[in-house]
This record gives C-alpha cells, sequence and structure tokens, in this order.
C-alpha cells in the first residue's frame, strides 16, 4: 500500500485542528441572550445619576461671605473625570432602551396617598410600552448632549462645559416630565415661559 505523502499529512493535521476547534469553541453569544439585570429606576440611581455629577459638579459658581469662588476643569485628570462622565451617560442611553422593568416589585414611587406627585411604576411601564419610540428619543437626546461633552473635553472648552451641563439637566427633566410626574409639566412650562420673559426684558 502506498505511503501517503508530506501534502496528505498536512491536510490530515489542518482538518483534525478544525475539527478540535470546532467542536471544543463554545458558539458565540447571541444578542437574544444579552438581558438586563435591573430596572429603570435601579439603573438611574445606581449608573445614570452618579455619574453625571462628573460632568454637574466640573463647573460652578459658589458666592458666599467669603467671596465668589468658580469651579472649573483645569488639570488633566479633571477632564479626565468629565469624559468619564460623558463617555458613561452616551452609552448608558443604550441600557435604558433595552427593553427592563421600570421597577423592582413592591416599589410604588411617590404614587400613593392623595395628590401624589409621581405615577406608579405600573403607569409608567404602560406608557412606555405604549410608545417605545418616545421613550427612546428621549434617551437619544440624553445621548446626544452627552456626546457633545465629549468634544467639549476635547477642546478644553470649560466655558461650553456650563451650557452643556444644562442641556442635560433638561433632556433629563424632558424625560421626568414625561414619565415620572407628568402632572408638573404645566408648571414647568410656565416657569420657563417667566424666566424666558424675564430675560428678554432685561437684555432690552
Amino acid at each position: 500500500m502506498p505511503g501517503r505523502t508530506p501534502f496528505a499529512h498536512l491536510f490530515l493535521l489542518i482538518f483534525a485542528g478544525l475539527a478540535f476547534h470546532t467542536c471544543s469553541s463554545k458558539p458565540p453569544e447571541s444578542s437574544s441572550e444579552i438581558r438586563p439585570y435591573v430596572t429603570i429606576k435601579e439603573l438611574m440611581q445606581n449608573m445614570i445619576d452618579p455619574i453625571a455629577d462628573n460632568i454637574f459638579d466640573a463647573v460652578g459658581t459658589d458666592v458666599s461671605a467669603k467671596g465668589v469662588v468658580e469651579t472649573k476643569p483645569t488639570t488633566d485628570a479633571d477632564w479626565a473625570k468629565v469624559n468619564e462622565g460623558a463617555v458613561t451617560l452616551a452609552e448608558g442611553t443604550n441600557l435604558l432602551k433595552m427593553a427592563r422593568r421600570v421597577a423592582p416589585p413592591g416599589d410604588t414611587n411617590k404614587s400613593t396617598g392623595p395628590n401624589a406627585p409621581e405615577l406608579s411604576p405600573e403607569q409608567i411601564q404602560l406608557k412606555i410600552d405604549q410608545d417605545r419610540g418616545l421613550w427612546n428619543r428621549h434617551a437619544n437626546e440624553l445621548r446626544d448632549e452627552a456626546l457633545k461633552v465629549i468634544e467639549i473635553v476635547k477642546a478644553r472648552d470649560a466655558d461650553a462645559l456650563f451650557d452643556a451641563g444644562s442641556r442635560i439637566d433638561k433632556a433629563c427633566e424632558n424625560c421626568h416630565l414625561e414619565y415620572w410626574y407628568p402632572g408638573d409639566r404645566k408648571a414647568v412650562l410656565e416657569d420657563e415661559a417667566k424666566r424666558a420673559s424675564f430675560g428678554r426684558a432685561r437684555n432690552k
């Protein structure tokens, strides 16, 4: 019986290696296996809200009896902390768009008693499920503002950072007025209109 050629031996080795790799490798994780582990409320309390302080606390003016103290990022470490906040917020919006429960079982928000200021988690869940596109647009509004902060960090523009923080706060408030405490929307809009009118009067 004729012996195998070196090429035949090489082919068998390659084939055996591929077969072993195919049998021993785990299949890649599919998107259907990616699932949330915490609720929207827990995600907000433990990730979104705390990391936003990296941006909010980076700039400000404190007026006291000792005088005026301005806070703004000046060192590489200061700017790195702001960037950490912006990156986490931007990516965090993808987590917000994943279908998940609004709050843990038994959590009622401030939705009980007379003149309750907040909707219950069940009411919020219904609003989200009825128009998930609207929910996603609110998440995207936050994402877009966070991405702007990343560019501000690159430019080291401390003056622009204050306005960026205000826009992020506004994006959050828009979502809260839609889902958590929509009963406050009228009062908030009226207050914004008064402040806008006062600003125009001062600029004349």
